[in-house]
Parts: structure tokens; sequence; C-alpha cells
């Protein structure tokens, strides 16, 4: 055969004879290759040449081809099996089957069942467990026969399939210099020093960065190798040398330099020799000091010194106990291990060989048959020692290859020949012990005499018959290889080694492989597949007894080992147990029965070695490094922590990112903080509200942390309660851990090598305005290394709180994201429910947990209340005390303060009861008996009361108190902290706790409530009216201090109280503005008690004689406001209240002349027609920037980069430009020259030039300073949308209609590119921060990434199903883009070119979308006319801003972020207040739509229904509402009144109306029947009935008394929509989707008329009052009026304006009005059929039209946000209320006809009442009240003469309609 002709023929055109020689050459190279990959690449293809010759045979080719081919695939096989290739070997084997060659064929492996006689699988057996099969085919062989033919065992294919790299543990690596963590850390670093002469790149990361640094920095490895030879100098001089020392110079053994280490070696080597008693430590330490020790360290003349020493130790084995003694025989095997390595020649046969064989020998007759192994394997090693050649060169001889010993496998085992290691074994085998060896030593166990079950034999018995004392055995050498392949992750090669042993059948062989393979099993530094492998290896060992033989002893140890495992901690113990069970059923009775008496028996004491344990502290590397021991304290405060922990119910919190986040975006806060202890943040605000939980968050965290705790290089957790540190803002770590008494060395130590999770608690009750972080210079160079976690109530902090804690100064801000928050949210009913059911377990109360649930179900007010946590276990503690079970809960009204009256009570009451069990001295007896006769409540009331007061006067309300009796005797503390018996008493009984000298409140808000109370406490106004012989029960006030008693029988006289105002109140000396928790208890306390509202005013009505009482008049008018006190009208005139706040309150037509309103917050006020002339106003705040009004619509805005100035582009022919100050909106600068309107203007980075593009298709540069034009760029073919400057300055980049981008270069004013590529408008274009990109948006929805240097289109990015791009903007990283869209906003992450967020809310296209100069915000504002503000991290909106009419064309935010600009085409810039977006006060989340509202036939209530489901009845004189009902899930779009005003119903969308008790709102029945949603409800005249509408196209009737359906009208042919009685209630009417109106006989049912003649759904009906006519409204836009008589149509109105707004009948039923779409209100004639009056004024559409209850006057509601009143006779207009800030929805006039009063209903769901006062030809209209404020209102307020009013403040009022000329002239008074 030719070779190189066959090869360089093509494969295709060889014949079979020559692809079969082609096959043999290449299975001849493979054979001989020692790379197994070449090999495999050569085994390949043979199978490749197989196939060709296979495919080419003919029978002319002969039988012998075939023959051969089939032979060729059988020695593929045998290749393949012994390169581990199992699967590949079986597939060549069936092949030379199918050619014939099946007589050849090896046995067949039985871990291969016959795929005939397989039973099915077990579904919850472990995947490495054999399925069980019955008997194969006759031919197979027997095991002893496969035994002899095989030359390999079989095993799982998916058992230790690959190579792994060795496992090892990574440490950090240390920069020069720098203190190491401990000694492990030392021996990695050593080891990488030692591991190679480059660095390998295999390394993680940093230890490769560091290994390229350290190699050339010679002073740093001598640093670290002087370390280890001090460490092994300490433990010399290491008196005890316990367990500790050995673990940490043994981790060091391997790496150290000869020189130590054979000192190291002397030293174990003294101790053992000196010691009189065996160390069992330093033995143990010798042996692994010699096993992993470099061979080149070893001297044979210390191996064989060593080898006498414990020669000689064993000789005393009666003085030693079993551990000791298998001690010495393990650390002799090591011993001898490395002696055979070492080349140790002419041992002293008589002085010590001798003696030792003799010795081993002696041990196999000890019953621990582990030392009998052990003795065994030191015997084998022992007799390798004298041989002149080593082990390995003897094993590796015909490798071609000489290693030296074990330790050379290190670095050989690589390219180790396995194939020739396994030959050199079976010489090994076959010289030592001759070729039967193995086949004798296999015992039938199971069947022969030897059975442990029939014979009786013990397991010492097999386990001695199968372990040779007397001759060398391959087994020993092959455990020494196998040693070797699992230290270096060698386990593909460790499984062939095992399969193909020659030894594999040796008991001792087979003992070492399941030690080795346990000991991976329980070894964590092994992955879990691995780990599982190890365990599915041994398995297989115990099942098939046809490759590994039946041994029982070798059975016995398998299961001791599996045993052992399972108890092991990390293993996936059921994993384990699962195999044990399936090996109980392996195998026949007998295995069986032994696998039984193992389990029963146990495992052996010799636990399977792991790895080494971790340093003990302090350590040798500690003291070597003066390093102080530093964990002993921190265990102490660990377990200090843990029992101020205590036991509480513990909720797991829900979470939100901000509070403008909506409640469906929560998250458990422990997993978020989680994630930022993981990730590289810095800083965790927690917020909450005061009692939200936050507390007690942070000490469960502070738990879980402890709990996860690493010693010596964990993370510590350190909580710090911020209001017991002095000065928190300057070493606040290092102050508490001096509190926890640490040294200032350990403090020291622990700054400088210790990391810290800060949990810092109570920021807001330090009273802290400092960045504790920047202040603490957190995580700079030589401070402290820590995360802080701080929680702070969200009341506290107001505009730009994120200052006080993100990492960075407010100029100069770190690294972005190193910042989080998250708000703690309300519980929800399920974790309401869950702290009900965990308190009742823990505290086991009066009550049961059902009867809890079931106050909080029927107490309106409560289940709001105990979403607050604190506020839950107040109502759990105090429910008992203030509900009877039994009463009707429905009716109980409960609030805070009211919960915090009863819980003192409570805990005062339980403490004395407390105190009276006690065994009190006599002292503290007699005054505990004093304090009892004077009232001990009402004294411990009086002692919170005295206590908070001087808390609050003495240390500005920081809670914490430390008391030092000699320090502070004499203080004003003294009063409430010395030992008089008195005092210890009420403290003890108070809600007050101590820890060490500090004291404070249980609870932050006790605190407030006590001084809250201090302020104002019923009782003992209660007290006072008593001793004056006043009637006991609480009554409200006059304004002339005289009050009366609600529900007094009888009239008394009413003495007044002398009750001036109290100069000593907490009210006079300190502003509560900043303390939120207060104002609420004194809002809530002056709902409840009248009295107390009166005092308030007071303080008010003195404050306008007395100026010194102005602190107290500001408290009590924002303590009044936000109580909801209204102020309409009030004489406020003179009033001094400067700094109060008075945002969102009601002071319509109030009269505030000359009145001190300096620093007064009036952000949202309604000051509708106020008088504020001659006030003092400097410094107020509105909380709004004017606005510009323009001429033309503004297409755009752009800030100057200086913040100075700002630029608007307008749509007007001529001026195209303007130019305005910040500081005052004036215009200060304007360009002419664009032949048509701008659409886009920016400045130029430096602010000197401003850039526009133009519809007239070109770009201009302006000058800013004088205006002029310095270049036209001309180039486009139709309208510039777009331009940019690029942040150098040298190019401009410009978008327009014609799909291009253009990039101008400002040097040359030439286009340098024009980028083609979109196939639409292109809308928007960005220079990103760097210069080097440029985006493009364009209406082909893409956006385009273009390179700015080159032009080119890097990337194009899409999301169809936002549509149009509009508006595009880079983020100041650059590394995202905003994207502007539809209705939406996308943020695209430019380096994976994903979309990372989508922004939806906007409910009209987006136009244009600006970054914050911070990038953690963005505007975004468009045709919807709202821009809203998002929070990027969080990803919601968190402030809407409204006031523009029509489309927003651009918004920017200023350079300082303070102020936002947009443009419009209502004609306006406006200018807002950007810090307002961090304001707590504003929540982008909508309110409430009222969809309907109906006053009751009395007229003194009116309801209302609303979106959510919810029904709300108002009292018309107070405006409270007093009730609501939780309706349905889904909104209800109407509610009616019936005749008497008793019921009142509403329909909904689960098929059922309801009817509520009118006065009380309880749900009465509820009717069902109806098979679809019910729209509307009707009462019939009488009463008695009601009519109900549905989308089941049917109308039905109820009988309100018995609930039964009377009447099912059917006949609609679609949905019915209304349904209404005619007067006199024997007809209904309805109207619907089929475009009819149907009328009914109420009796009969049947139907009447059909009315014909809409085109489109009917929906409005109404009978005229008379019912002599009906008027529908329909979609069709028109209205018709149809005669009840001939049910003709008698008039048809078109072109009426409100879908579906119907028709207003007067009340005496001549006129009839209606809406048209011309935004007029027509009224029509009815007697004449003339339309007499049309009303025109409104701007806008006319949404709701009203007649007065006697028809004179009608109110009429419009989008163009006002409200008219008309004269009904002359249809003129009489008064106008223009003060709404949203469309006016409704306005409906009270029945009553002795009070002209209306309601109006606004799209924001306020609420508001008026009052119409006629004063001859004029009417004036007065506000009554208004559920809430929704913007501010200054209509015809005045401010003639306002003295300090800004000129920003003066420009905003006007605007707002304010009349009047402020005194410029007069200068501001001081006081």
């Amino acid at each position: 055969m030719v070779f190189g002709g066959i090869v360089s023929s093509p494969r295709g055109n060889l014949t079979s004879q020559q692809s079969l020689e082609l096959a043999n050459v290449y299975l001849e190279n493979a054979t001989r290759a020692t790379d197994p990959n070449i090999a495999l690449v050569l085994c390949h293809d043979t199978e490749v040449s197989l196939s060709q010759a296979k495919r080419t045979v003919n029978h002319s080719d002969g039988k012998s081809v075939r023959e051969g081919i089939a032979t060729a695939y059988i020695d593929l096989g045998k290749l393949l099996r012994s390169r581990g290739h199992h699967r590949e070997a079986q597939a060549s084997y069936k092949k030379a089957g199918k050619l014939g060659g099946r007589d050849h064929l090896p046995g067949r492996p039985t871990y291969l069942p016959n795929s005939n006689n397989v039973v099915p699988s077990n579904g919850n057996r472990p995947p490495h467990v054999r399925e069980p099969t019955v008997a194969g085919p006759s031919h197979h062989p027997s095991p002893k026969q496969e035994l002899l033919s095989n030359d390999t065992a079989a095993m799982p294919h998916n058992i230790f399939t690959h190579n792994l790299r060795p496992p090892s543990i990574v440490f950090r690596p240390p920069q020069p210099d720098t203190r190491l963590d401990d000694t492990p850390q030392l021996a990695y670093c050593l080891g990488l020093l030692q591991s190679s002469h480059e660095p390998d790149e295999t390394l993680d990361p940093a230890a490769y960065k560091w290994l390229q640094v350290t190699k050339s920095d010679v002073d740093e490895k001598e640093r670290l190798r002087a370390l280890a030879t001090d460490v092994i100098r300490a433990f010399k001089r290491d008196e005890f040398k316990d367990a500790k020392a050995v673990i940490e110079v043994v981790y060091l053994a391997p790496v150290l330099e000869t020189d130590d280490f054979r000192y190291l070696v002397k030293e174990f080597y003294s101790g053992i020799e000196q010691s009189g008693l065996l160390d069992i430590h330093q033995l143990e330490g010798l042996a692994r000091l010699i096993q992993d020790a470099d061979p080149t360290h070893l001297d044979a003349d210390d191996l064989v010194k060593i080898l006498d020493l414990i020669s000689s130790r064993l000789k005393d084995t009666h003085h030693q106990s079993p551990q000791h003694i298998y001690q010495l025989t393990l650390t002799v095997s090591h011993v001898l291990d490395a002696m055979a390595d070492a080349n140790v020649k002419d041992l002293d046969r008589e002085k010590l060989h001798e003696p030792l064989s003799l010795y081993l020998d002696g041990l196999k007759r000890s019953n621990d048959s582990y030392l009998v192994y052990q003795a065994a394997y030191a015997y084998q090693a022992l007799q390798y020692v004298p041989d002149n050649e080593t082990l390995w060169q003897a094993t590796l001889r015909r490798t071609g290859k000489v290693v030296k010993g074990v330790s050379g496998l290190v670095s050989a085992v690589k390219g180790l020949d396995l194939n020739g290691f396994v030959d050199g074994l079976k010489d090994i085998q076959q010289g030592l012990a001759g070729a039967s060896e193995a086949i004798q030593t296999v015992k039938t166990a199971f069947d022969g005499v030897s059975s442990l079950a029939e014979g009786g034999q013990g397991f010492m018995e097999c386990l001695k018959e199968g372990l040779s004392f007397k001759r060398k055995c391959a087994w020993y050498p092959a455990l020494r290889g196998a040693d070797t392949l699992i230290r270096e992750g060698q386990l593909a090669s460790f499984r062939t080694l095992v399969c193909e042993a020659p030894c594999r059948q040796d008991p001792a062989f087979q003992w070492g492989v399941c030690q080795r393979l346990g000991e991976m099993a329980v070894n964590s530094m092994w992955d879990a597949d691995t780990r599982r492998g190890a365990v599915a290896f041994i398995g297989e060992m115990y099942q098939n007894d046809a490759v590994w033989g039946d041994q029982a002893n070798v059975k016995q140890w398998i299961l001791n080992v599996l045993m052992q495992i399972s108890s092991s901690p990390g293993v996936e113990t059921e994993y384990v147990r699962l195999l044990l069970e399936e090996l109980g059923k392996n195998g026949d009775i007998k295995k069986q029965e032994l696998f039984q008496s193992c389990i029963s028996n146990g495992h052996g004491s010799h636990p399977l070695k792991i790895t080494l344990p971790p340093v003990g502290s302090p350590s040798l590397l500690d003291r070597v490094q003066n390093r102080p021991d530093v964990e002993g304290n921190l265990r102490i405060l660990r377990r200090h922590r843990s029992r101020a922990r205590g036991s509480y119910v513990y909720i797991p919190p829900q979470a939100k990112a901000t509070i403008q986040s909506p409640d469906d975006a929560r998250f458990p806060l422990m997993e978020k903080v989680m994630e930022f202890l993981s990730s590289n943040q810095t800083v965790f605000l927690i917020q909450g509200d005061s009692g939200a939980g936050k507390s007690t968050f942070n000490r469960e965290l502070e738990s879980d942390l402890w709990q996860m705790y690493k010693r010596k290089t964990g993370v510590i957790p350190l909580h710090i309660n911020l209001p017991a540190i002095d000065k928190p803002e300057h070493d606040m770590i290092g102050k508490q851990l001096r509190r926890e008494e640490f040294t200032e060395q350990e403090i020291r130590e622990l700054k400088m090598y210790r990391k810290f999770i800060l949990i810092c608690d109570g920021y807001d009750e330090s009273q802290q305005t400092h960045n504790l972080y920047m202040s603490n210079r957190l995580n700079q160079a030589g401070e402290w290394n820590a995360k802080m976690v701080i929680s702070c109530r969200s009341e506290y902090l107001g505009i730009d709180y994120r200052d006080r804690f993100q990492p960075g100064d407010r100029n100069n801000r770190s690294e972005p994201g190193l910042f989080h928050e998250a708000l703690i949210t309300p519980f929800s009913v399920d974790q309401i429910e869950n702290y009900i059911d965990q308190y009742v377990i823990l505290h086991q109360p009066l009550w049961e947990a059902s009867a809890y649930k079931r106050a909080l179900d029927l107490i309106p007010s409560l289940k709001d209340l105990v979403r607050n946590p604190f506020l839950m276990t107040l109502s759990l503690e105090v429910l008992p005390r203030m509900v009877d079970p039994g009463q009707n809960m429905s009716t109980t009204q409960v609030d805070r303060v009211s919960l915090y009256d009863q819980f003192v009570v409570h805990w005062l009451e339980r403490g004395k009861k407390r105190l009276g069990e006690k065994e009190l001295s006599p002292q503290a007896k007699s005054a505990f008996e004093s304090l009892v006769d004077e009232g001990f409540t009402q004294n411990g009331i009086d002692f919170i009361k005295r206590l908070a007061v001087a808390i609050y006067k003495e240390q500005g309300g920081q809670p914490i108190v430390k008391y030092s009796r000699f320090k502070d005797d004499g203080s004003w503390k003294t009063e409430f902290f010395n030992r008089e018996d008195e005092n210890q008493l009420l403290r003890e009984a108070c809600p007050l706790t101590r820890s060490g000298n500090q004291h404070r409140f249980i609870h932050r808000s006790l605190l407030e409530y006590g001084l809250a109370l201090a302020i104002f406490d019923p009782q003992e106004w209660k007290e006072r009216r008593a001793t004056k012989q006043v009637l006991e029960r609480r009554g409200s006030t006059s304004s002339t201090f005289s009050f009366h008693i609600d529900g007094a029988t009888d009239e008394v006289a009413e003495a007044p109280i002398d009750q001036g105002p109290d100069a000593n109140s907490p009210l006079v000396w300190r502003y509560f503005l900043n303390d939120p928790s207060i104002v609420q208890f004194l809002s809530e306390r002056s709902q409840q008690e009248p009295l107390f509202m009166q005092q308030l005013l007071d303080y008010i009505e003195h404050s306008k004689t007395d100026a010194k009482w102005r602190r107290a008049a500001a408290n009590a008018m924002t303590i009044l406001v936000r109580a909801g006190k209204q102020f309409n009208g009030a004489d406020l005139r003179g009033i001094r209240i400067p700094g109060a706040d008075l945002s969102n309150g009601m002071f319509d037509s109030a009269q505030l002349q000359d009145a001190d309103l300096r620093h007064v917050n009036f952000r949202g006020a309604w000051l509708r027609q106020a008088d504020l002339s001659r006030a003092q106003m400097a410094e107020v705040q509105f909380g709004e920037l004017p606005f510009i009004e323009a001429e033309e619509e503004v297409t755009s805005c752009a800030y100057s980069p200086d913040g100075k100035s700002f630029c608007v582009g307008v749509s007007r022919i001529g001026i195209s430009v303007y130019v305005y100050s910040t500081t005052n909106r004036e215009v200060i600068q304007t360009f002419t020259g664009h032949a048509r309107g701008v659409l886009s203007v920016m400045y130029s980075p430096n602010g000197d030039m401003i850039v526009s593009g133009s519809r007239d298709s070109t770009v201009r540069l302006w000058d800013v300073e004088t205006g002029d034009t310095l270049h036209i760029l001309i180039g486009h073919s139709g309208t510039v949308s777009s331009v940019a400057y690029s942040p150098r300055g040298n190019m401009i980049a410009s978008a327009g209609y014609d799909k291009t981008v253009r990039i101008w270069d400002m040097d040359t004013e030439e286009c340098r590119y024009t980028l083609s590529g979109h196939e639409g408008v292109v809308a928007s274009v960005a220079f990103s921060p760097d210069c080097n990109f440029i985006a493009s948006g364009s209406h082909d929805k893409t956006i385009r990434l273009w390179d700015a240097t080159t032009g080119v289109c890097s990337h194009v990015m899409k999301r169809p199903q936002s549509g149009l791009v509009y508006s595009i903007a880079f983020s100041p990283r650059g590394d995202m883009i905003s994207a502007a869209n539809r209705s939406d906003i996308v943020l695209w992450d430019l380096k994976t070119g994903n979309s990372r967020l989508h922004l939806t809310g906007h409910s009209h296209s987006v136009k244009s979308v600006a970054y914050s100069p911070r990038g953690d915000l963005i505007a975004s504002a468009g045709a919807d006319g709202t821009i809203r503000v998002w929070d990027i991290e969080a990803g919601v909106c968190c402030h809407i801003m409204t006031g523009h009419s029509e489309t927003i064309t651009g918004v920017a935010f200023s350079p300082d972020a303070n102020q936002l600009v947009s443009s419009s085409s209502d004609e306006t810039v406006r200018l807002w207040d950007a810090r307002t977006v961090a304001s707590h006060h504003n929540s982008a989340n909508p309110s409430n739509e009222i969809l309907d509202i109906k006053f009751s036939p009395h007229g003194g209530q009116f309801a209302t229904c609303s979106s959510d489901g919810t029904i709300q009845l108002w009292d018309v004189e107070s405006g409270s509402c007093h009730n609501i009902s939780i309706g349905h899930e889904i909104k209800t779009i109407s509610i009616t009144y019936s005749p008497q005003g008793d019921v009142l119903a509403s329909p909904s969308a689960n098929s059922t109306l309801t009817l509520w008790d009118g006065r009380t709102g309880n749900p009465l029945q509820t009717f069902t029947g109806h098979n679809d949603r019910v729209n509307a409800v009707a009462f019939s005249p009488q009463g008695d009935q009601v009519a109900s509408a549905s989308d089941d196209h049917t109308t039905r009737l109820w009988n309100i008394g018995t609930g039964k359906c009377l009447r099912t009208l059917t006949g609609h042919t679609d949905n019915v929509l209304r349904t209404v009685y005619s007067p006199r209630g024997h007809q209904v009417a309805s109207g619907g989707l089929d475009s009819t109106v149907r009328i009914w006989d109420v009796d009969t049912g049947d139907c009447l008329q059909i009315l014909v003649g809409h085109t489109e759904q009917v929906e409005g009906i109404v009978y005229s009052p008379q019912g002599h006519q009906i008027a529908s409204a329909s979609w069709d836009s028109t209205m018709k009026l149809w005669s009840t008589k001939t049910w003709s149509c008698q008039r048809t109105f078109t072109r009426c304006g409100i879908l579906g707004l119907g028709a207003e009948y007067s009340p005496q039923g001549h006129q009839v009005t209606f809406a048209t779409f011309g935004k007029e209100v027509r009224l029509y004639d009815v007697d004449t059929e003339d339309c007499h009056q049309t009303l025109r004024g409104h701007l806008d559409r006319v949404r709701s039209i009203g007649f007065s209850p006697k028809g004179s006057l009608i109110a009429t509601g419009s989008e163009d946000k006002t409200v008219r009143l008309w004269d009904a006779a002359s249809g003129q207009c009489r008064a106008v209320i223009s003060d709404f800030n949203n469309n006016v929805r409704k306005v409906v006039w009270s029945p009553s006809s002795e009070v002209s009063h209306f309601v109006t209903i606004c799209d924001a769901g306020s609420v508001r009442m008026w009052r119409v006062l006629e004063d001859e030809d004029f009417y004036r209209i007065h506000l009554c009240w208004s559920s809430r404020s929704s913007g501010l209102a200054a209509m015809d307020a005045s401010i003639q003469d306002v003295r300090g009013l800004s000129l920003v403040n003066q420009q905003l009022l006007e605007q707002h309609g304010a009349i009047g000329e402020p005194s410029f002239g007069l200068q501001v008074a001081t006081e």
C-alpha cells in the first residue's frame, strides 16, 4: 500500500479496499497518539473512512473486505473505550455486529441493560441509580469471564465525563504594604508567586492583575515571604500549639521556602518527641505537612528520623487511645509515601523496617476496620521504600517520561500517558503477585462459605482475607496515582484509571477509591455536580457486582461511607437518602440482609477527611501584624444586639420606589436591601410614615446580617441609633463602637481593615440636616469602609432631600447610581390579617383573632389606621377597651389621637397593676399608695406631659435624655430621673425605656403625643368644667366661649370658662410647622374638641392686637388648616401668622387686610376674592412661577448654559426667537430673519450663540449679545424640525422633513455630512455628551445612531408598538437615549441597543423629552397639555404639572435643575419650580373621578359615586363626608335617591343593584336577576318601586319592600342604558343602543310605544314635570321632544353639544335647555315652541346645565374651567366663577328653595358647595366649602398696597386674576 497515493486521491473516488486501508492508517496513528484530542480526531477520520468503505463495498469485494471493516470497527471500539468514550465505543461495536463481527465483540457491559428487558424507570429514582434488569441473553459471559476478558470496568456515562480545574479557594489579593486578612490569604498569595514564571491567564482577573504587578515588586514579594517566616517563628514561640495554631502553619507549609519548611518540620518533630502524652494535633499536623509538601523540601534523613520517632511511639500503644494509634498509623503512611517518592534507600531493616512491618502486620488483629485498612496501606508504602528505583519511575517507564513521584505529578499529570501508566500497573501486578492475584481475591461472599448471612463470618474476617500484609500490591501505586489525578481535577482520567486498573477488584483498592470518593462528596470546594458524581460512582460500585465483585467488606465500607456523607453538612442529603433507599433493594435477599445489618450498626468512628477548617482568632498572623482580637468583642456585640432585639410581631414590609409610585409597584423591602448590599451602591434611604415599621425593619435586617456574618472577613452590621449619638455627623462609627466598649486599638483595627454595613436609625429623630455619608467621609482614603442603610420619616424630608443622603456634594456628585431609596408602604389586607394572627399567638389578648378582624371590617375609620404597623399595635392593645363586641361597630369612629389616648391609659393601668403586685420597699409602697390616692393614671399622664414639654423645651425635641446622677444633679433632668420613689414608680409605669444612662419614650410618636396632650388635655378641661358645675359631657363651643351640649335634654345656662390664651403653652414658645406628627395630633384633637378649636381661634384673634401671640397664631392656623377648617369669608384682619403653613387652605372672600403673612406657605391655597390689602407678604411661597404670554404659538425652548436666560422659538413671521431673563422674565433680546416660523432652538456650549431651525428650510446662528445673524446654513429641502449643538461647539446637527440629518462644520460653515437612511420625517436630533455620536429620531418609528466623525450609521433602534418618534435626548452620562413616542417614553441602553425602560402615562402623543442635569429625572410633555417628571431609577411618574391649555411643544431643565421651562401652542411659556418634584405634598396619582351626584329630596345631604367603586355621603352644611360605603368592585356610574330620601340606589357592573340607607350609608339589600351590567336605576314617584336598565337588553321593575322582581320588560334589541318613571309613576321610559325609546306600562309590563327617530344610541331621557312631554338625547347629536299624548316628535334639535348630556326642564316645565357644539346653551319655550334665548359666553364645551329650585337662575359648567350663572328670563350672565383648575363636570342645585346652593364637581374630583346671594340686580357667589384645593386660586383677590410682595409673586397673582397695586415704597415691618 502506498499511503501517499491514497490520501492524495479524492475520498469519493476510493474503492472499498482503499477506504479500509486508509481507516487502518488513521486507527494506527490514533493508537500511537499521546495527545487525547489528536487521538479523538483520528478516531473520527477512521469512522469516516469506514463509512465510505461500507458504502462502496459490493459483492465482488468478497467476504474478506466485510470482515476487515467489521474488525476495524471492533478495534476502533476498543480504542474509544480505552479513551473513556464508552457511548461511541458501543456504537462502533453495533456496526461491527451488523457486518458479521458479532463473535469478536467484547462482553456486553452490565450497566447497559438489554433494551428488550428494561423495567420502566421510577420517577423518584436519582439519575445515577441503575434501572433494574432481568437476565440477559445466554451468550453473555459470566461475571468472572467478563473480568478476565475485559480490560475496562463499565461505568455510567454521566459520571466524571470531563476533567476540571482543581478546586481552590480564591482570596482577595492585598494591596502593596497593606495588612493581610488571614493566613490562608497569605498562603494563596505565596502560591500564586510560586505557580509559574508567567501569570496564568486562567486565574481570577483580580489575582491575575495582582500577580502581574507583584512579580516585578521585589519589596512586596519579600514582605510576604517575611510574614510567612514570622508566622513560623511565632508558632515556635507559641506555648500551647493548639489545633488553631497547627492548622495555620499547615496552610502555609506547601508554599514555604525550604529552610522555613525544614524549620517547621523540626518544630513538629521536637513537639512530638518531647510531649509526655502524644499531641494528636501536632501528629495530625505533621501528617498533613508531609502529605502536602513540595518533594524538594523533604530531606531523606529527616524522613527517616520522623519514621523512627513515630515507630518508637507506636511501640507504646498501650499508653495510647485508638484515636492516637490511628493518627500514628496515618502519619506513618504519609511519611512512607514521601519516602517512596524521595527515593529513600537502605532503610535500616533491623532497626526500622522489620519492627515496623511486624507492628503493622499485628494491627490487622484490631477490631477497628478503618485502622486495619490504614495499617495495610502503611505496610504497602513500607514495601516500596527500599527499592532502588522509585515507584513512579517503574510505573511510568513505558511512557518515556520521568517524574518526581507523587508530588511530581502536579506538573506532569496533564501530559501523562494514562494507558502507559495502567500498563505499568499491570507489570507490577504480574511481576509481584502473579496474573491470577486479582481473580484469587474475588470472594463470592453472598454464595460461598464465607457468606455473612450463612456462615456468620464477621466483617473483620472478610476484610483481613482481602488485605495482604505479606507482599507488594499494585493497588497502592494505583491509589497514589488516583490521589494525584483528584488533586489536579483530572476526574475523567481518574475514572479511566479506576475502571482500567488491573487491581480494580482488589478490596484494598476499592476501599481506597471509596474513601477518596467519599471525601470528594463532603468537600464543599467541589461543585455540586462533581459531589453528586462521586456519590453516584460509589453507588455504582455497590450495585454492579458483576464488574466490581461482591466482597462483603467492601460493600459494608461503601455503606459506611454513604452514611457518613448523608450526615455531613452541606451535602444534598435527599440525593444520598434516595440512593441508600435504592441500594436497600439491590441484589438478592442475602445482600439486602447485609444492607440492613450495616444500616443498623451505623457508620464508623473515623470521619472522612475534608479540607482544612478556618483559622482561629486571634491567629499567629494577627500577632505578627500586631492585630488586636476584635472577634471577641464582635461576638459580645452580636449577643448584646440579639438580646436587645427581643420578641415582637414582624411582618416583612413592602415598599415602593418613591411616594409618587403607584401602589401596584410594591416590592419586598428586604429583597431590595439585599440587592443593594450586593451591588456597588453605597447609600440606601428607607422612608416611611411615623410608625411605618422602619425601626423594626432595621432590627430585623441587623439580625439577618449577623446570621450571615463570616468571622474575620465578613462585613460587620452595625446598628446606630442616631439620636443616641452625640453629633453623629462626625465619627459616628467610632462613637458607636466606644459605646459598645471597643478599645481605641480595636477601633483603629476595624477602621483600617474591616467593612461595615451601617444601619442608621432615626435620622429625623436626631434632627439631622447633615449628609452623614459625606460628613463621616465614608469610603474615602484612610476612612471607614461602609455601606449605609438609613431610615427617616417621610414627613421630615422636604424639597431636595436627596442632597442629605446622596454621596458627593450638590455641585460635585460622585458616580450616579450609588444612591437608592424606598418608601415603606402601609399594610395590605393580607399583612393586616397576618399581623393579627401573630399578635394573638404572641400576646394572647382578651380577643380572638376573629374578633379583631370583625372590628376592622365594621369600624369604617379603623381599617385605614391599622395599615400603619405602630397604630396596628396600639389598636390591638386598646380595642377591647374601646369597643364592646356586641355593639353596632359601624357607628364607631376611631382616629389616631383616640388610639393614643386609650393606649396611654391602658399602659399606665397595666403599670399600676404590675407595681401593685410587686414587692416594694416600705418607702416605695407608701409613695405608690399616695399616687393611687391622687389618681395613679392621671399622675402618669401628667408625668408624660411634663417630660415631653421639658424634652422639647430643653433639648429641642431630641428624644433621648442622657442622665448622670452626679453630672446632671440640679438640672431639669433631676425632676424626672432622680431616685425619689414617686419618680421611679412613674418612670417604671410610663411608656419609657432605658439603656444605660439613656432614657426615651418607647416610640417617638409617644413623645409627640405627650407634647400634644400638654397643649390640650381634654380630661383637664373636663375637670375645669366640672368645677364650674357645668355638664360633664363634651360639647361644641361658640365664638363667645359658650358651648352647647349635644343631646342634652334640658336647657342649662352655660357659664363661660375663663380660658384666655395660655402664655406658657408650647404653641407660644415653639414653631411646630416642621413637626407634622404633632400637627396631626392637634388637628385631630381640634376636630374632636370644639373647645380646643376655639382656643386656637383665640390665639389667632389675640395676635391681631398683641405681637407676642404671633408664633402661637401661626401654629394655630397651621393646625386648623390641616384639620380642614375653612376660613371662607372669615374676618382675619390684622392677624399675625408669620411662617404659617396654609397650603391648600380655603380663604374664599376672607378679610386679610393688614395681616402679617411673611414667609407663609400659600401653595395651592384658595384666595379667591380675598382682601389682602396692606398685608405683609415678604417671602411668601406659592409653589408656582408666573408664565409668559406670547402673541403666537411657542414651538420650542432652551436654557442658556449659565441658567441666566432662556430662549423660545415662535411660529410667527418676523421676530423668530425671543431671549428672556430668568430673573424677571423680561425680554432681553429678539432675533428677526427667518421667513417662516421656528421649530427648534438651542444655545451654544459657551452661551454666546443660539442656533435655530425653521420652516423656511434654513438653519441660522445668532449672536446673543447683538441679535445679529452670524451664519445661514442652507441645504435642507424642507422644514428644519430640530437643531443641536455639539458639546464642543465645533459642529451643529440639523434634521428635517426631507428625511435627512446634516452635520455642519462651524469652522468652515460647510455641510460635512448628509446622513440618509430614515424613511420618514426626522423630528429630533441630538449629540452624545462625548461628541462621538449623533442620534436622530424619525416618524418612521426608528432611532438611528451615527458616528459623528465618519457619518456612518452604527445602530438602528426600533420599537414599532411605540409609534412615531417626536423627540430624543441623551442622558448626561451618554449611556442612554430617551425617545418620546405616540404616548410614551422609551429609554434605550446604548451598550446593548435594547430598550431598558418604558414610561407610560400621557394620554396623547409626547412631543418633547429632557433629562435633568444629574440624569436622575426625565421631563416629558405633549399634546395632553401636561408635563410629567419621571424618576428614572424607580421608573415612575413622580410629578404632574398642569397649566397649559393646549399641546406643549418643548420642555427643558435649567442647569441647576431648580426650574423647568415649557413652551406651548397656547401661546404661553411657563416656568415651573422643579424642586416641587421632591415635595411630598405632590402626588402623580390621579384622584378618583366622580361620575355622578344626586341631592337628597330634603336638601341636607347629597351623594356621589366615584370611579373607584365608592359611594360618599356629604353634609351640605359642613362639607364633611361623614360616611363612605364600599359599593362595588367595579366603578358605579350613577346613583339616585328615593323620593323620601331614606334610600339610595346604585347599579353595578356585576349585574346587581344595591340599596343603601340614605342617612348612614349602610347596605340594605342587593337585587340580583340581571345577566349583565346594570347601567341605570330610577325610583318610582311613590318610592315603592325601583327600575333598572341593563346590558342584558331588559329593564326590570323591583318591589323595594320584598326585593322581588315585579316585571321584566323585554323588547330592546341591544343594551338598555337609561330608564325613568313618569311623574305619575304609571309608565317607565327606557332607551339604549338600539336607538329607540320605549314606553312601558308599569302595571302590565306591556310596551305601549316605540319612539323611533334617533340614529345612534339614546343616552338621556327625561319627562317634563307635568309629564306631557319626553325629551331624549342621542349620540347622533340631536335632542328630540316627544308628546306623551300622540307619541309624535314635536321638535328635533340638531348640533347638540356633549353626547348624552340630555335636556334640563325648568321646575315649572315651561322651558327646556340644551347645549350646542358651538359652546352655547339654548332655552326652548315649551308653550310657544320657540327657542327664545341663547346663552353665550363659554369658551369651550358646556358639560352641565342646571335650573335653580325656583327656576329663575341657570348654572352651567364648561370645559373652559368656569361656571356661569344666568338669568333664566333674560338670558343675561349674572356671575362667573373662573378659578377652577379643571373642567367642570357637574353643576347641581340643592332642591331646597330656602337658600340657593349648588354643588360643582370637577374632573380632578374636587367637590365645592356655593351659595348665591342676590343684592338687587347683582348676584354674589360665595364658596361655602370645598372638599380640597385643586391649586392656587386668586381671582379678584385684592393685593392693593401689599407690602414686601416680590415682583415674581405679584406677576403670578395678577395672572391668577388678583387686582390692585402692591406698595413697593413701604418697608416691610420687622418685629
